[in-house]
């Protein structure tokens, strides 16, 4: 019977379940890792702890650790939200909570460490997946109710990220598409390191149609350019059938792809 595997780092159960994947650990300098900040730790690993990212997860490749902000909350019911300044409707998460919560994050830090805070307010996109992958780890703010107290944000350069023009309950759901995103350019987490380089945004332009047996399904072919063999052609039809596609569909795409 074979060892099991460590990758020089940690050897890990394979019958482990999602969460205990995220027992605490030592830190690793050479491994990329996640901290999420955030008032339901239980929601994580969430998604991440299936398929590829679960499964470099468990292989050691990437770590995921939770901070807790209602361990930082205020009085005897660990408040951490507080009424808007100036009036309003909701709740606001309070500066002398997040604070901390953030500061407890960061003391693992090492690096080139971003910030992020999950706000309808910002952008994520497929460039700064692959500069995230680049850093040494990321700190995640999940907000709820009304947002965060923004001297927060200005007191440590905080980033705003948002998956869309669309607003959420909270930002754990984005937090997890925003790692997975991220966890798939690392290196050995995908079997193929090609397939990130022609998938859609890689290149500025979404990905071509994809195809594959049988040759024939329901009365529709796979288009006969790409039973040719014809290595050469091929490239020009997937080419032509991304840009078609990016013009069509995502022409703000379009335009910056084009713009010289």
């Amino acid at each position: 019977m074979k060892p099991p595997r460590s990758h020089g780092r940690q050897s890990v159960r394979a019958t482990l379940k999602p969460r205990e994947l995220m027992q605490e650990a030592p830190d690793y300098a050479d491994v990329w890792q996640a901290r999420i900040i955030t008032l339901f730790p239980e929601l994580f690993p969430g998604v991440l702890g299936a398929s590829l990212t679960g499964k470099a997860l468990n292989d050691g490749l990437w770590q995921l650790h939770t901070h807790d902000l209602r361990t930082h909350g205020i009085g005897k019911h660990r408040n951490v939200d507080d009424t808007p300044a100036g009036g309003g409707a909701g709740m606001v998460l309070r500066a002398d909570v997040v604070g901390p919560a953030i500061e407890e994050a960061q003391s693992h830090a090492r690096g080139r460490w971003p910030i992020l805070y999950m706000s309808p307010r910002g952008t994520f996109t497929q460039s700064m997946a692959r500069d995230l992958a680049s850093c040494a780890g990321v700190t995640m703010l999940c907000g709820r109710f009304e947002g965060v107290d923004e001297r927060v944000l200005e007191h440590y350069n905080v980033t705003e990220v948002s998956l869309g023009d669309f607003v959420m309950t909270g930002g754990e759901l984005a937090a997890q598409a925003m790692i997975d995103a991220t966890v798939r350019l690392l290196p050995g987490v995908l079997g193929n390191a090609e397939s990130t380089v022609e998938e859609s945004h890689s290149s500025g332009l979404l990905e071509h149609p994809q195809y594959t047996r049988p040759a024939t399904w329901e009365g529709h072919d796979i288009p006969p350019v790409l039973m040719s063999g014809n290595h050469g052609e091929i490239a020009k039809w997937r080419q032509a059938q991304s840009q078609e596609l990016t013009q069509s569909r995502r022409p703000d795409l379009w335009a910056r792809y084009k713009k010289p």
